[in-house]
């Protein structure tokens, strides 16, 4: 084996191992390293030369990279994850002559439309999808993902925290927990304006809680102006605390009878 890629293969089994026992800090210093490593192969993006080791160098970089996507989900990294997919993606899309198909490949594009649906980037969304092979929308991770954007768009919310429980491969509970957060709040926002106070367990129901005391936190760490009482969640409180917007409504009639007086003057 050549020994620089003996050198990078090494340093990828130090991390996989520190992965393995959830040594985060670690996987970032030897992630950090061998990424420095990896730009001294010709044959990988965005030079794709044909060199003697392509195939094994390629292949590789390619596990290296979505172990990457995965870290950045397991430190709940964002920016590393936006980062980490678009040095991986080529790998998808420009190698299908040179190295067989990766197991993760799906799993991995799949998390990428979660996240840009949790990050609300929905024409992305679209572009990213339509960039796919339709039998893609067949593969779990894919539809999964498909079916929570129809979901999201159409406003059931219940079917998006429902899918909480459901997901195609662990490492979408990170994003799927943002993106219930999204709708809990989104579904809070329109209790408030629509009820002055809703039973505990319509509360419960509504906000797919399962237990008070899951309630109860969610209240107090997003909601302190809500006020728990008498079995119930009372959002007039937090009514109170709004300002009133009055409507200008004489302002309003004379700016109506002016323009009225400026159309006769015209026909």
């Amino acid at each position: 084996m050549d020994p620089r890629l003996k050198e990078v293969a090494q340093l990828f089994e130090r991390f996989k191992a520190a992965f393995v026992r959830n040594d985060y800090n670690t996987c970032t210093t030897l992630l950090t390293q061998i990424k420095v490593l990896l730009t001294k192969f010709p044959s990988l993006p965005p030079s794709f030369q044909p060199t003697p080791n392509a195939s094994e160098e390629l292949t590789l970089a390619r596990q290296i990279y979505e172990h990457a996507v995965v870290l950045s989900v397991k430190i709940e990294d964002q920016e590393a994850f936006e980062r980490d997919f678009s040095q991986l993606k080529p790998y998808y899309t420009d190698t299908c002559n040179i190295i067989p198909p990766s197991s993760e490949e799906y799993p991995i594009l799949g998390l990428n439309l979660l996240r840009l649906l949790v990050q609300n980037r929905i024409a992305e969304f679209h572009t990213e999808l339509e960039l796919l092979p339709p039998s893609a929308l067949e593969n779990p991770c894919i539809k999964h993902a498909v079916e929570l954007e129809q979901s999201f768009m159409e406003g059931a919310y219940n079917r998006v925290l429902s899918a909480r429980q459901a997901v195609p491969h662990e490492t979408y509970v990170y994003f799927m927990d943002l993106l219930a957060k999204t709708v809990r709040d989104e579904i809070a926002g329109c209790s408030e304006k629509a009820y002055d106070y809703l039973t505990i367990n319509d509360a419960k129901k509504m906000l797919m809680f399962s237990s008070d005391q899951e309630l109860s936190q969610y209240i107090s760490e997003e909601h302190p102006e809500w006020e728990i009482r008498d079995g119930c969640v009372f959002f007039q409180k937090a009514k109170e605390t709004q300002p009133c917007k009055e409507i200008p409504s004489l302002q309003l009639i004379n700016q109506t009878l002016s323009y009225a007086r400026e159309l006769e003057r015209i026909v």
